[in-house]
């Protein structure tokens, strides 16, 4: 009976100490996308154009280096954290959120802005890996619930960011550099609450990796399955709409001399949106699937981008613009718990690596083709159809892929 006793409080220890180190992961997670996100939106597309960057295909540049890195890094990243711990890649992370804003103030032409950028992309691609995989481990049984808790809290972060950032800008007549400063400030606190988190040492969720599963057999295993790739595309092609959609929607808001009030209000509210919609939709995910949540997701996103150039009404836009964030949440609720519930042959940080590799090369696509098609004859309509486009391929194939599927749930 004693014995009993005390493997429940043991197990309510633990507990616990995993819900501490949630907690505050979150925090940290919110600081650091306040930072990088009041870096860029909605401030980065005016500062470029005040370099002399259009929104052709330079400015769809300086917005997708900042992805770049999460192309490079996020596998090796992951699957290093796999075999080291996550501390010291978090550590690394919050070192770049703190030195980099700073080095906004320095840029004077649009090819130094694209090189701040990509250096600054390495700690969201670094910490967003680690973040998840570490999620995942800890809470197998809620791992889409509290991803998507985690992203809510991050975008609490990424929602005050256009506001805040917008308040700066007005109160000093439009100086940039005023913002950048809020910014490092931001990059610090991110790094003062990472660095608290794991001095805690309550990340106990890691899951070792199998004896004798190198790297190159995770990866195998991952790429062997391709249900993994389709979901990993459908994330991919959502953050390919992403990425553009941040960036375009302001440019086209700026060219159709809507007010700097407006444009704020129509930034910030998909980001709104999903902070209040994702962990609903996650929890849902948990309990009745993945599979209807993707690609209802999809379809919604894809046709609220397809509404965009038939209207220059702010109101509209915004309307649109929550219309956008609901479909984001619905599908990126879903699409990590799915990849984790069906890489069965590698350890988390690998699979969540592998996820954000592909989730990069779409965010980092996406503003450089849709800059290609707006700076030719097709204008502002040919980008925002294109994406909306991309969103209704990727449910049409994520249809034929998963209709016959039977969800696959808590499989690691």
């Amino acid at each position: 009976m004693n014995c009993a006793i005390e493997v429940a409080r043991s197990r309510d220890a633990e507990m616990k100490d995993k819900d501490r180190f949630f907690s505050g992961l979150s925090l940290a997670g919110a600081l650091a996308i306040l930072s990088s996100t009041m870096s860029k939106n909605p401030i980065l597309p005016m500062l470029s154009k005040s370099l002399g960057a259009d929104a052709g295909l330079v400015g769809g540049l300086v917005i997708a280096a900042s992805t770049i890195p999460g192309i490079i890094i996020s596998l090796p990243a992951g699957s290093l954290s796999d075999i080291f711990g996550r501390k010291k890649i978090m550590y690394l992370s919050a070192f770049v959120f703190a030195s980099a804003p700073f080095l906004y103030l320095f840029v004077s032409n649009p090819s130094e802005l694209i090189a701040v950028r990509f250096y600054h992309g390495f700690a969201t691609a670094l910490f967003g890996t680690v973040a998840n995989a570490a999620i995942v481990d800890n809470f197998p049984d809620e791992k889409a619930s509290r991803v998507s808790f985690f992203s809510s809290a991050t975008i609490v972060g990424r929602g005050l960011a256009p506001f805040l950032g917008g308040a700066i800008l007005l109160l000093t007549n439009n100086n940039f550099k005023d913002v950048y400063w809020a910014v490092g400030l931001a990059g610090i606190s991110a790094l003062l609450a990472i660095v608290i988190v794991y001095n805690s040492g309550h990340d106990t969720g890691r899951k070792p990796i199998k004896k004798g599963l190198t790297i190159r057999q995770q990866l195998r295993s991952i790429v062997g399955d391709h249900r993994i790739l389709v979901a990993s595309s459908v994330e991919a092609a959502q953050y390919l709409t992403y990425g553009a959609f941040e960036a375009f929607i302001v440019f086209y808001a700026l060219d159709r001399g809507i007010s700097t009030v407006f444009i704020v209000l129509i930034a910030g509210s998909q980001l709104l949106t999903i902070v209040f919609a994702k962990p609903i939709l996650g929890k849902m995910s948990d309990e009745h699937g993945r599979n209807r949540f993707i690609l209802g997701g999809t379809l919604i996103g894809g046709l609220a981008l397809l509404a965009v150039p038939f209207t220059d009404d702010p109101w509209a836009l915004i309307g649109i613009s929550v219309l956008y964030g609901i479909g984001f949440s619905s599908v990126t609720s879903s699409t990590v718990a799915l990849v984790s519930d069906l890489c069965v042959g590698s350890a988390s940080g690998s699979a969540m690596g592998f996820l954000n590799t592909v989730m990069d090369i779409g965010q980092a696509s996406g503003p450089i083709a849709t800059g290609v098609l707006v700076g030719t004859t097709l204008g502002y309509t040919g980008g925002f159809w294109f994406m909306g486009l991309v969103l209704v391929a990727a449910a049409a194939v994520f249809l034929a892929v998963f209709a016959r599927t039977p969800h696959v749930q808590n499989a690691t």
